[in-house]
């Protein structure tokens, strides 16, 4: 008999074959912090993917709702946000700067010119957008061959990718200045900038409007206090808009030209404008129109506001000193011990980093639009985030390895003579789209507006092409190495960017139509959701309808605007028929 039958306790199990409490529940705990982590960027990730800045999200009051003025502005102020942070990009930073510093303020009328250039071309694209319901680069798919679509799409996105260098080194260099975190450190950090994109976007375009309403505004704040700081005199800051150049000072114009229209910008400003839902009639068109200027007007203003007061302040603090400066952390430190407080040198860190964060979440944007435009492609916002960020980043820590830290300055100088190069893609088929009663009706341009949008359209070429060979000589005077990269890589490159202009400029012929079908009139599709409908549709209604069936045929390149009753037209874009209505005109240029 054994001693558990006699009574005796069978003996304690070894201490090991106990189960910790604490340490099983320490790994419970683990395991669903982990499990909620992976959800949470499971969550992320699903709204990333369904995020899409041209989705017709935003409810906008029509003509007839009675709304207020203030209501309707509020409803389609946002899209030209987005725009303005790609005049304040760390590029544009550095040739205020370096413009104010040498010049003074005799440079600030080359600034209120390219804003009155930047105005008046993003304004031509909005109109585009809203007209044709489409982005620029879908309307370009639709009016270039296959081979010139692809052309273009690279040449995008490698001036996205161009912006996107400039915003890794703004960034970096603000943590640099603000946290004394090592410049290459700052720069791989800026990887994590994808998490926050996930983190805003994912409630919506509203919200992303006034997440860089907000940035856009504690930008405007730090120069405020500065302006304030510094108090420069009246006097002299009104006599540099009165124009004046000398042969010296060509140079720093060019640059500031040429830093200031970004051909992503619009690309970006014809998706984000059809993210505003309403009837498709030419009172809502109209409507559209006023606001999406009124829009634009405060957004590039205030760009206009924040890139002067760069200038002000480097003209005020630096020049009148006898001090150039052209690095932007040079700008930093003189800034603190020549005002005697370090509080001009944060604001001058925090608006470099506000305007590199915010810039990173719109050459997303622009990114996404552009290549479902293109190419009907559509991959991960995030994904294609990360893509861009690590191809902006090997370059910027190979410079900063071989260079150091003053190789920053050339990075962001090159980044700018690429954007030049790819700005003729983005401006020329604005104008010629929207000269083209073909494509935009009784929208098209007046012959007035066309002269003066090519006017600016050459000007600024002008000086991008200046820009571009004053770089050739600064590659040409590093001897046998630049000579090699001037004639085996860029001369090549430029001949064949000339000739792609000349194309695109001359050679192409309208693919869309824009037919007129008079008064009392319909098409079959508008009968038969008529005869499907339990009850008679009211215009608005019908006007529904119609854009939904245009949405779902989005190949179809033909616009349709179709009178709904005698007394007030308005026009719908929906695809034609193989037939066009015998009694439809064709809008002429005149």
């Amino acid at each position: 008999m054994s001693s558990f039958e006699d009574g005796a306790l069978p003996p304690p199990p070894a201490r090991s074959s106990f189960p910790s409490s604490s340490s099983s529940s320490s790994r419970a705990r683990r395991c669903l912090s982990a499990s909620l982590w992976r959800s949470k960027i499971e969550a992320w990730i699903q709204a990333e993917n369904a995020f899409n800045p041209m989705e017709k999200s935003v409810e906008v009051p029509s003509t007839t709702s009675g709304a207020s003025f203030w209501r309707k502005l509020g409803s389609f102020l946002g899209p030209a946000l987005f725009v303005s942070v790609g005049y304040l990009d760390p590029g544009n930073w550095a040739t205020d700067i370096a413009g104010g510093s040498q010049f003074g303020y005799s440079l600030l009328w080359v600034l209120f010119l390219s804003n009155i250039m930047a105005l008046t071309l993003q304004i031509l694209t909005t109109r585009l957008a809203l007209v044709t319901q489409k982005d620029l680069a879908l309307i370009c798919r639709g009016e270039y061959p296959r081979p010139v679509r692809i052309m273009l799409w690279v040449l995008m996105e490698i001036a996205i990718a161009a912006t996107d260098l400039a915003e890794v080194l703004g960034t970096a260099i603000g943590l640099q200045l603000l946290f004394r975190l090592p410049l290459i450190a700052g720069v791989v950090l800026t990887v994590l900038d994808t998490l926050i994109f996930l983190l805003v976007q994912k409630y919506g375009i509203r919200k992303l409007e006034v997440f860089i309403l907000l940035l856009l505004g504690i930008i405007g704040m730090c120069f405020i206090v500065e302006l304030f700081m510094i108090a420069p005199p009246g006097a002299d800051v009104m006599s540099g808009f009165v124009p004046q150049l000398s042969s010296e000072s060509i140079s720093a114009a060019v640059g500031i030209l040429g830093a200031t229209v970004m051909p992503h910008n619009f690309y970006l400003h014809s998706g984000l404008v059809q993210s505003r839902k309403f009837a498709y009639n030419i009172r809502n068109l109209r409507q559209a129109f006023k606001f999406n200027v009124i829009d634009t007007v405060i957004s590039l203003n205030f760009a206009f506001f924040v890139n002067a007061s760069i200038l002000i302040v480097a003209a005020a603090v630096f020049y009148t000193r006898g001090i150039v400066v052209e690095e932007l952390q040079d700008a930093y430190t003189l800034l603190g011990s020549l005002m005697g407080t370090r509080v001009a040198s944060i604001m001058f860190g925090l608006g470099l980093f506000c305007a590199g964060q915010s810039s990173t979440l719109t050459g997303t944007m622009a990114g996404q639009i552009v290549m479902e435009g293109f190419l009907d492609l559509q991959i991960a916002p995030w994904l294609r985030r990360l893509g861009t960020r690590i191809v902006a980043i090997v370059p910027a820590v190979i410079v900063i390895l071989a260079t150091g830290e003053s190789g920053t300055y050339k990075l962001l100088i090159f980044s700018q003579v690429v954007l030049s190069l790819a700005l003729p893609f983005a401006v020329i088929p604005v104008v010629r789209f929207t000269a083209s009663a073909s494509i935009m009706g009784p929208f098209v341009n007046h012959i007035a507006v066309t002269i003066i949008a090519s006017i600016m359209v050459l000007f600024i070429l002008s000086l991008n092409v200046w820009a571009i060979v004053g770089y050739y000589g600064d590659l040409l005077a590093m001897g046998l190495t630049g000579q090699l990269i001037v004639g085996l890589v860029m001369a090549p490159v430029c001949l064949f960017l000339i000739g792609l202009v000349i194309y695109i400029t001359f050679f192409w012929k309208v693919q869309s139509r824009f037919y007129l079908v008079e008064e009392n009139s319909t098409t079959a599709a508008d009968a038969e959701e008529a005869s499907t409908s339990s009850s008679p549709l009211s215009p608005e209604e019908l006007a529904s309808r119609r854009q939904q069936r245009y949405e779902n045929e989005q190949d179809d390149n033909l616009l349709i605007p179709i009178s709904t009753t005698p007394s007030s037209p308005s026009y719908s874009c929906v695809p034609s028929s193989p037939q066009t209505p015998s009694t439809s005109k064709t809008y002429s240029a005149t």
